[in-house]
């Protein structure tokens, strides 16, 4: 994706938006957007939580990854159009209200999708979305001559493997179901790479930054509403409730490190010039994915810790521990080490490393996960106080 210019276009007609506007900032519309999206983000968390209670992970595992991706990847894809191209007028109000209602109807069809491994519902959503999405397409297609490869391609990409979903659905042996299910991902990831051949997306690259900015914090405060809602849930019927606030204490630790750390730097300065703009909006799946995971092993651990639940100590904390060194991990690759220099460089890795240990700690895993997160950001902090000073004598 490279960046471009806005092109003057006639009244009503959808052209693409400044790239170097100032104060560019996230419409209510994006806003309402991502708040409906993460009614199905909290959906897959919790039948997440429930599949791990039952002691069934790789199932749970499987189809919370195959959710997960309808709902990103939808996200991802309008985010990315509307950063370009935002006429705010009806045509487009009425495209992302019809996406949003095809995301509630993902979010409906979730705890089918993890009881009887049934993705019908999830994919009527999912279609649903992606046919309101190409739409869009049509209208650039007609309004920028310069642009019409790149919204045939996109369009016309989306629309081809909507077409492959549906027939997907007819498919009954599990096998040819979960093999269809990865090609077509694999087509769907393809599908803007490929569009980028006819021409060049026009993006602002810190209204998009904002962009996953501002759905990381609706995601990490999913996981804060879930893991309170769980450990009020298990305080209420356990008498040593020491655990409980421990694990509370440390979940708290977490998602403050989580939000200090990731937004520690400007992630627009990063996008086509230091990093690939795919690597970073892709691997954003991992960074969702694995937030809002959290949450859900926090309501494992609390109900494990509250006496609730048959699987064991290690697999209660490594629900939250592991996503939680995942996140830490990821957010390094794609943002903290373009900013780190020397020694600072390994503290990230190394926390997560960290973190990982904490599985072993029983009902004090969390919490330990927690004070290592924070002393990640603690020794964050203090080692850029530290180059400042030195770079200030060297000058």
């Amino acid at each position: 994706m490279i960046i471009g210019l806005r092109t003057p276009r006639p009244k009503g007609a959808v052209g693409a938006r400044d790239t170097e506007e100032h104060h560019r900032v996230s419409t209510p519309l994006e806003l309402f957007f991502d708040l409906c999206f993460v009614v199905a983000v909290g959906q897959a968390g919790r039948e997440l939580a429930h599949a791990i209670e039952l002691g069934e992970l790789r199932h749970g595992l499987s189809a919370y990854a195959a959710v997960f991706f309808a709902i990103w990847w939808a996200w991802m894809n309008y985010s990315w159009f509307a950063t370009a191209f935002d006429p705010d007028d009806v045509p487009f109000r009425l495209a992302t209200f019809v996406q949003i209602a095809g995301a509630l109807v993902i979010a409906a069809g979730v705890p089918r999708a993890f009881e009887h491994r049934d993705f019908t519902v999830v994919v009527i959503g999912y279609v649903i979305v992606r046919l309101a999405f190409a739409s869009q397409w049509l209208r650039v297609y007609r309004d920028n001559p310069e642009l019409r490869g790149l919204a045939a391609r996109w369009g016309g990409g989306v629309l081809v493997v909507q077409l492959f979903w549906v027939l997907l659905q007819l498919v009954h042996s599990p096998a040819a179901y979960d093999a269809g299910f990865g090609a077509l991902v694999v087509a769907e990831l393809l599908v803007p790479y490929w569009a980028e051949r006819g021409g060049s997306l026009p993006f602002h690259p810190h209204h998009i930054a904002e962009r996953y900015g501002l759905f990381t914090l609706i995601v990490l405060g999913e996981t804060v509403a879930a893991a309170t809602v769980a450990i009020q849930g298990a305080m209420s019927g356990h008498e040593d409730v020491r655990k409980l606030v421990l694990l509370a204490f440390g979940g708290l630790l977490i998602v403050f490190s989580a939000w200090w750390i990731y937004f520690a730097h400007e992630a627009g300065d990063l996008l086509g010039e230091r990093t690939s703009p795919y690597l970073w909006g892709y691997g954003h799946y991992i960074v969702f994915a694995s937030a809002a995971s959290i949450g859900a092993g926090a309501e494992v651990a609390a109900a494990w810790t509250g006496g609730g639940g048959e699987i064991s100590a290690r697999l209660a904390a490594g629900s939250v521990t592991v996503p939680t060194a995942l996140l830490l991990l990821v957010i390094w690759v794609l943002q903290a080490r373009h900013f780190k220099r020397g020694p600072a460089q390994a503290v990230m890795p190394a926390t997560a490393a960290a973190v990982l240990l904490c599985t072993f700690a029983g009902s004090y895993a969390v919490f330990l996960a927690g004070l290592c997160c924070a002393a990640s950001v603690i020794l964050g902090v203090y080692g850029e106080r530290l180059g400042s000073v030195g770079t200030a004598s060297g000058a």
